[in-house]
Formats: structure tokens, C-alpha cells, sequence
């Protein structure tokens, strides 16, 4: 699905240096206001479940099927998530964004791509007002060879953010009523923050990865998002402008090699720190299901990069035609990647292969790190320790 790039591009210019800057000092700032979840409140966010059961879970079993761009199992899955949001998540709006092209696999057919767009914005604002975290996943499969699933690549994810956006909303509709109450909301006295899910298509090459070759969803709604405008009085000039971070989730829920997530990018290393504490918090609590082997500790790593290690290695992937037009990327991929990618190591990438716990823990990261972004911790359920019955440590003389 994606392959690696290790060669930097040309220094950057001295307008888009000024603009890196800019966003950095706006990263800083968003940073300087983060505010953790207490250990209560991440002791309450939910697991799966049974939803992510590979045969019968309401969120993951419907996914697990080939996903090639234009078939009818693509239109499936497409109403899986559109009917999930329409019945659990009401006020969250859909859009659907399509696009055609040809590609080498195909000829001269045009394949059609839709790329599932879900917001949550606060009630008062304007779309154009609205800062956005923005979670993204791809939900295609490759068309050869024939039958792949994908279920790191990437129908696991996909379910990971379903399971975010349905665990945060009681907590967004509390929080919004309040600060209406009090009348909070729409002042003008702070940012607007919503919340933004891309299911996008078409990230899979049909023959062999290239520029043209690959992100076929992604190219086609980064390029229109950026000459799509907000009226002009609007905090915001386009919907590119408003994502305040785009959190790229990928081929996350193997079993082996242990996922190892490095820290990309220099710019967004601050949000990589939050997402790696709220893991290793998570950990320390036992909140998590998968078990490190040894010599491991965590998916999250990189903590502690020094700024002098980041340099122009990437994995290419959905964020690229985003990142091209500055947005701030995250990117969640594993390297090296996991034994089933792509079936290269005869290991077929379907739900049996899966590793459930991995997948369900990186729910309750996903949902954690939303939840601190959102400042939702005043609204979440907490769910104190459990206390240890105190006849079982008495010693009996």
C-alpha cells in the first residue's frame, strides 16, 4: 500500500519555511493548552468488545471483505459506515466526496471513488470557524490478488475510528450543552473545536505504486478542498486550512513483528509525545490487552527523539497530497510493517490473523488522545480503581 521514501525533497523556500514556522508556533500553543485525561476517566473509556469480533462484530466483521474501488462490495461497505452514523451517530454529518479515474489496471474505464466525509462540529459554528482533529483511514483493498481483505490494511482501522467517534459523542453533546448554558458557545473568545472522520478510497495502487498510481481518494479531495472557500469572513479561508491535525491510521492490529510507530515528523513530534503517554499511562494501568514481548514496551516509542533524527525519510501513504499543501500530519504506520502486508510473506492480511487485543487497545488510544484533544474530560465517565476485597489479604492464624 505504501512504499518508503528516504530522499529529502529541495530545501524549502523562504515563504513556505515562513508558513512551517507559523503552523509550528500554532502547534506549540495548542500543545501548551493539552490537558490530560485523569486516570479515572482513561480507566472508563470503552473496549470493543464484541464489536470487533472478525465474524459476527457489528463494527469489523462487516469490513472484512474485499474492497476494490468500484464493486459492489465497496458499495457495502461504504452503506456499513454510512448506516452506522446514520443510526448511532445522527448529528454527525455525512458527505460524500466522488471522483473518477482511469487507471492502469482498468484502461480507458473511469473507476469511481467516494470518500466517506463525517463531522462533528459544535452546534453554533459555522463550518468555516470550525478547527478540526481530523482521524483518517482508508478502506479499499487491493485488486490483486484476488480476495485480499486488508484487515490491517486497512479495515482495522477503520473500525478503530468508528468506535472513537461513537465513544467520545455523549461527552461532545454534554460539553456543547453546557457551554451553551452558560453561554460559552460561539463567543468568539476561543477556538472552535470539532471533530472529523475521512474513510477514504482508492489508496491502493492497481498495478505498482506510483504518483499517479496510488491515492486516488486522497489526491482528488485534497486538491478540491483547496480551492473550496469559506465566505470570506470565515476564521478559516478552506476546508484544507481548517484541519488542525491529520491523524493517518495504518496497518495497525498485526501480531508480528510488534508494532513499532515512529515519530515521522518533526512539526507534529509534540502530539506523538501526547498519543505515547496516554499509551504508556494506559499500559501502566493495565488497561490494555496486547502484551509487548521481550525487549518491548509499547507501540509508541519514539518519545524521546532527538529534533537532529528527523529527517526526509516518510512512508508515502493518504496524507501525502495533504502534507504537500502544509497540513499537519500524524502519521500511525508501523515500520517495518507488519509479516501479512500485501501478502509478501505468503501470511494472508484477513481477520484471523488479526490481533484483536492490539486493534481494541489502539480503540482506546485513538479515543483517549480525541478525548484530550476535544477537552472532554470533565464530561467522560471515570471509573475509579477497583477495590481489592480486604478478607482476601487477611492471613488466617
Amino acid at each position: 500500500m505504501a512504499c518508503i521514501t528516504r530522499t529529502p525533497g529541495p530545501p524549502p523556500s523562504s515563504s513556505l519555511l515562513s508558513r512551517l514556522l507559523l503552523a509550528f508556533l500554532l502547534l506549540v500553543d495548542l500543545a501548551a493548552a493539552y490537558a490530560e485525561l485523569s486516570d479515572d476517566v482513561l480507566r472508563g473509556i470503552p473496549s470493543a468488545g464484541s464489536d470487533f469480533d472478525i465474524k459476527t462484530g457489528a463494527l469489523l466483521a462487516p469490513i472484512l471483505i474485499p474492497r476494490v474501488p468500484g464493486t459492489d462490495n465497496s458499495l457495502f461497505v461504504q452503506h456499513h459506515f454510512i448506516d452506522f452514523f446514520k443510526s448511532q451517530l445522527p448529528e454527525w454529518t455525512l458527505e460524500i466526496h466522488n471522483s473518477t479515474s482511469k487507471t492502469p489496471g482498468t484502461g480507458d474505464r473511469e473507476v469511481p471513488f467516494a470518500n466517506l466525509i463525517l463531522r462533528r462540529d459544535p452546534p453554533w459554528a459555522a463550518p468555516g470557524d470550525v478547527s478540526r482533529l481530523t482521524l483518517v483511514a482508508h478502506y479499499d483493498t487491493l485488486s490483486k490478488p484476488e480476495g485480499f481483505i486488508g484487515a490491517t490494511d486497512s479495515a482495522a482501522p477503520c473500525a478503530v475510528l468508528m468506535h472513537a467517534a461513537r465513544s467520545i459523542e455523549d461527552a461532545l453533546a454534554k460539553k456543547w450543552a453546557a457551554m451553551a448554558e452558560n453561554g460559552e458557545g460561539g463567543t468568539g473568545l476561543e477556538e472552535e473545536k470539532g471533530v472529523q472522520i475521512l474513510l477514504l478510497d482508492g489508496e491502493e495502487a492497481f498495478v505498482s505504486w506510483s504518483s499517479t498510481d496510488s491515492l486516488y481518494g486522497a489526491r482528488a479531495l485534497a486538491k478540491d478542498w483547496e480551492t473550496q472557500f469559506y465566505p470570506a469572513a470565515s476564521t478559516f479561508k478552506s476546508p484544507l486550512q481548517s484541519i488542525s491535525l491529520f491523524v493517518l491510521l495504518d496497518l495497525l492490529g498485526a501480531r508480528n513483528p510488534w508494532p513499532r510507530i515512529p515519530s515521522y515528523f518533526l512539526t507534529t513530534h509534540w502530539a506523538y509525545q501526547g498519543m505515547a503517554k496516554i499509551e504508556k499511562r494506559m499500559r501502566d494501568l493495565k488497561l490494555l490487552q496486547s502484551v509487548p514481548p521481550r525487549g518491548r514496551s509499547v507501540f509508541l516509542p519514539d518519545s524521546k527523539k532527538p529534533a537532529a533524527n528527523f529527517g526526509g525519510s516518510y512512508i508515502e501513504d493518504d496524507h501525502i497530497p495533504f502534507m504537500a499543501r502544509g497540513v499537519n500530519i500524524l502519521h500511525l504506520i508501523p515500520s517495518p510493517f507488519p509479516d501479512q502486508w500485501h501478502h509478501s510473506q505468503g501470511i494472508p492480511d484477513d481477520g484471523e490473523h488479526l490481533d484483536i487485543g492490539a486493534v481494541d487497545d489502539w480503540a482506546k488510544i485513538v479515543t483517549a488522545f480525541t478525548a484530550e484533544w476535544m477537552e472532554l474530560g470533565e464530561y467522560l465517565p471515570k471509573a475509579p480503581p477497583e477495590k481489592r476485597d480486604a478478607t482476601s489479604s487477611k492471613t488466617e492464624l
